[in-house]
């Protein structure tokens, strides 16, 4: 996005704003009587609507301006908040959203019906019908008891740093000049004096006159967006009030100042205002809005740094220059440091993630007439941004699967001594250098018969074949799999499990079903934090190096000549009291060379399963940068990427995920010929 780029840059912020007022909807559905998330939602609406007539989405502005209204009404008490106003305006949000990123063209019949079912909604809940709103939303109120007055008197103050952060006092003026006959009087009293005057700051405050039969709602709209830290007061006027004084004559700047003992009406002394608007003005301006693209490009230059440090490492160890050594040693730690503030900056909260998904919820909930509840933890654990965009897709699929397959209705679930709300929970937390994400829910669990069943049908398994009940549930995930009785637009056509296992694969991570019958299910996703950089193992098997990912490695071990001919044939080992299988790489990777003397086992893991890799030599450690397997070697499920080292030469990143999995085959087959 370009920074002079005004219609983007108004995009990104109708987006957040989009967000937000779909977060507060989400809440308003639980608590429908709660008046601080209706104004949240109303205040949400009115920016849009402002900030899309400023820019030219005319559309936009006229179709949020009915939307807008109908929340003046919950606002004002006139009209009940509903759960079908709720939805309405929800389906609303996907309109405005849809018409943020386009023109409107072609969209008028959709924006006519939601507008059609948001009349319905007002009409239902008691409210009379929308096109009978005044423009402002306030004439419905008019004929309040407080609005039978002659008019209103204002008095108020913004705060110091009002106009740094963009607030025009000359238009809040005109907007109550718009509501009736205006007296205005400025009040200098708190100017401090002209050496100590910040012209970026506001000390003027104001009293005005209105003569009007607004309601006072309507004066309270015109400063909604600077209430919290204005000073307002707003006092009716008489029936018949008294003249108006004349407005004070000018006074020379150089004589504004106030009198000894005056107390001024702000709550702090003019220059500690300043100070506090300076302090907010400094604050505002620490957080930097930085296109994605701009983050994604200086990763790839730090990866290049990291790779010629590597280089400069090498040369520097194979001579006896000190000073060389030296200058290498300090660039190896200034770009170490560099690659972790790079890793943070990159790193983003699992809570805008999980918030997509409230609304997903919602709709399922409508959807299957089921009663659903979406509980969240661990929102604060951060990812690589790269991991949250490709996550996205896979928890579409296990929610909705949990919603549509795992929970019961609620006559079903009460019939079976539960709660009629159906509970699903989306956490997260860091374990080492995985993110681990867990969907559970509180629903029927797995029916192992019918995936069985499916599965010989399909045959993925031979009838009556002996299949560890984690490679049955495993079976979920095939290409065309499904177990729902019928085909309805949410599941059935086997096309959505799938998706998630090759994604997370993709990501070099893996997946964990347990399920208890009657209880639940619960599915185990384990991410790397980070696909960029790494901190790896680099290890020699014949005459090829590979490096292993270090947060994957449990510890290093060596194979003696004995042991290794005792395990020929069985390939386990004795680790601490308990059997570990491994895996010979060479006999993997290499053919026809002599194993080394001296060889060394690797222990990794994923969860709970452990698997030992044979090498021939351990080099050390390596920071390693990931670099996207070629179109031909893809498929190749043993490596996750390849990674170039100091001397240009490339090495091959194992995928410890698939090779556990490997592991456990061959520990099983053995198990199985007894």
């Amino acid at each position: 996005m370009s920074e002079q780029d005004p219609i983007a840059a108004f995009r990104v912020e109708a987006g957040e704003l989009l967000d937000q007022v779909e977060q507060g909807l989400l809440d308003l559905g639980h608590r429908l009587d709660d008046r601080n998330l209706v104004d949240e939602v109303f205040r949400g609406l009115h920016t849009l609507k402002g900030s899309g007539a400023m820019f030219g989405f005319d559309a936009l502005a006229a179709f949020t301006h009915h939307c807008e209204t109908a929340f003046d009404r919950v606002r004002k008490g006139l009209v009940p908040a509903t759960q079908e106003l709720v939805a309405v305006i929800l389906s609303a949000k996907d309109h405005m959203r849809a018409l943020v990123d386009g023109d409107g063209a072609g969209q008028e019949a959709e924006g006519a019906a939601i507008l059609a079912r948001l009349q319905a909604a007002i009409e239902a809940a008691g409210g009379a019908p929308a096109g009978d709103a005044a423009p402002t939303g306030v004439a419905a109120a008019a004929a309040t008891p407080e609005a039978t007055g002659a008019g209103w008197q204002i008095s108020f103050r913004l705060p110091a740093d009002a106009m740094a952060n963009g607030t025009n006092p000359l238009m809040l003026l005109d907007e109550l000049r718009e509501l009736g006959e205006c007296h205005i009087v400025a009040r200098t009293d708190a100017v401090p004096a002209f050496p100590d005057l910040i012209p970026t700051e506001c000390h003027i405050g104001w009293d005005v006159t209105l003569r009007t039969s607004e309601p006072k709602s309507a004066i309270e709209d015109v400063f909604i967006f600077v209430m919290d830290d204005m000073v307002l007061t707003i006092e009716a006027l008489a029936a018949d009030p008294a003249p108006v004084a004349e407005a004070a004559p000018a006074v020379p700047m150089a004589a504004i100042a106030p009198p000894p003992g005056a107390v001024a009406p702000v709550a702090q002394p003019a220059n500690d205002a300043g100070a506090a608007g300076r302090a907010a003005t400094k604050a505002a301006g620490e957080s930097v809005r930085v296109p994605a693209e701009r983050l994604d490009e200086l990763m790839d230059r730090v990866g290049e740094l990291v790779i010629a440090q590597s280089r400069l490492s090498q040369v520097a160890g194979a001579g006896t220059d000190l000073i060389l050594r030296s200058v290498s040693e300090e660039i190896a730690r200034l770009a170490g440091e560099l690659r972790d503030t790079m890793m943070v900056l990159r790193m983003v909260p699992v809570a805008s993630l999980f918030g997509r998904f409230r609304r997903l919820v919602h709709d399922l909930s409508r959807e299957t007439g089921k009663s659903i509840e979406l509980a969240t933890e661990g929102e604060s654990t951060e990812v690589d941004k790269t991991v949250i965009e490709r996550l996205a897709d896979p928890l579409v699929h296990l929610i909705r699967n949990a919603c549509d397959h795992g929970l019961e209705t609620p006559e079903v679930r009460v019939a079976a001594g539960k709660a009629a709300v159906g509970r699903v929970l989306l956490s997260a937390h860091q374990a080492g250098g995985e993110v681990v994400i867990t969907i559970r829910d509180d629903g029927r669990g797995i029916d192992r018969d019918r995936v069985r069943a499916k599965a010989e049908a399909q045959g993925l398994i031979q009838p009556g074949q002996v299949v560890p009940d984690q490679d049955l549930l495993q079976m979920i995930f095939h290409p065309g799999f499904s177990t729902a009785a019928q085909v309805t637009n949410l599941s059935g056509r086997g096309v959505g499990m799938d998706v998630v296992k090759r994604t997370i694969e993709s990501l070099r991570g893996a997946i964990d079903v347990t399920s208890s019958p009657g209880q639940g299910s619960t599915v185990v996703l384990r991410i790397p934090l980070t696909l960029a950089i790494i901190d790896g193992l680099l290890i020699r098997v014949g005459s090829g190096r590979y490096v292993i990912p270090l947060a994957a490695v449990e510890e290093c071990l060596e194979l003696s000549l004995e042991e290794d001919l005792r395990s020929r044939g069985r390939s386990f080992i004795t680790l601490r009291d308990r059997l570990v299988p491994f895996l010979r790489l060479r006999e993997m990777f290499t053919t026809g060379s002599k194993p080394d003397t001296y060889q060394k086992i690797v222990v990794v893991a994923t969860g709970a399963e452990r698997v030992g890799l044979v090498v021939d030599q351990i080099i050390g450690s390596h920071q390693t940068v990931i670099k996207s397997m070629s179109s031909l070697h893809r498929d190749v499920a043993t490596f996750a990427g390849a990674t170039i080292l100091g001397d240009g030469g490339v090495a091959l990143i194992l995928d410890v995920a698939q090779l556990v999995a490997i592991g456990q085959q061959q520990e099983e087959r053995l198990r199985a010929a007894g």
